[in-house]
């Protein structure tokens, strides 16, 4: 099954990113794809916090969901449309993901659970607690691909996570971000190719790159990692459009050889030898 990456530079104009993810959609069904992968932040990248806010809608308002949702079903192409920012009804933001059917419906959201709050020996600090609220559950859909586990970013590092999707069915983990260059140069392949292997799983990560009109720099190099941990397509860092086939007999031959789904064990009481 045959799958396409937009790797963006997403900017602050909310309709020029929503014409992009469209123009993307129409790309990658020219391609042959069955679905459509597209970064952490489509709509809006923005780390001006004030700014942000007054583009920031709820989710019937946004103009990237919503084209997004023509393109797919104009386009009969299945989109993991990687996350948004959205308004809550609270008022808080969510940074959700989205899984659009051919027909342009919403199978499936999923909200972050994990945020991103450190400070890098690069000198950035970042704080997305200090607007965004953490989502409260995991999510595994079924799509053309296969049963597909949802995450946005820094749940990348959260090895839980991944194993209560694969324990849950997904056979395909989608891992849409914004990285930052220094945590991408050090962690950003390793990290998704264990994801891969320990999960017996294809890792399909799209991701932002480039220097962003706010100022911001991410790191690029979408991938897609075969269960064994080969990565079988990394984007580099100029923007476009990529592919990559998942192969279901492969995941199948990769469980037989080793079965680390059907070899796990609830983890006993951890003794304190101090």
């Amino acid at each position: 099954m045959k799958v396409a990456l937009l790797q963006m530079t997403s900017g602050i104009d909310r309709e020029a990113n929503a014409e992009a993810l469209a123009n993307g959609i129409s790309e990658a069904a020219a391609g042959g794809a069955a679905m459509l992968f597209t970064p952490e932040m489509s709509g809006l990248v923005d780390q001006d916090r004030a700014r942000a806010a007054r583009s920031i809608v709820p989710e019937d308002d946004d103009v990237a969901l919503a084209a997004v949702r023509r393109a797919a079903a104009a386009h009969g192409i299945w989109v993991h449309l990687g996350s948004l920012a959205l308004r809550r009804p609270d008022g808080k933001f969510a940074n959700r993901g989205f899984v659009i059917d051919a027909e342009g419906q919403i199978r499936a959201r999923y909200d972050k659970l994990h945020l991103f709050d450190v400070d890098l020996p690069s000198g950035e600090s970042w704080r997305e607690s200090a607007a965004y609220a953490p989502g409260e559950g995991a999510c595994v859909v079924k799509t053309p691909v296969g049963a597909l586990g949802l995450s946005i970013c820094y749940d990348l590092r959260f090895a839980d996570l991944y194993r209560a999707l694969s324990d849950s069915g997904a056979t395909v983990l989608a891992i849409p971000a914004a990285f930052t260059r220094p945590t991408g140069v050090a962690h950003w392949h390793i990290l998704q190719r264990a994801r891969a292997i320990e999960a017996a799983a294809y890792v399909v990560a799209a991701a932002q790159t480039g220097t962003h009109e706010d100022g911001r720099a991410t790191y690029g190099h979408s991938l897609v990692v075969d269960p064994w941990g080969e990565v079988v397509l990394d984007m580099g860092e100029a923007p476009g459009i990529g592919f990559a086939q998942i192969d279901t007999a492969r995941i199948a031959d990769v469980r037989a050889r080793i079965p680390v789904l059907r070899h796990r064990k609830p983890i006993p009481n951890v003794q304190h030898i101090l």
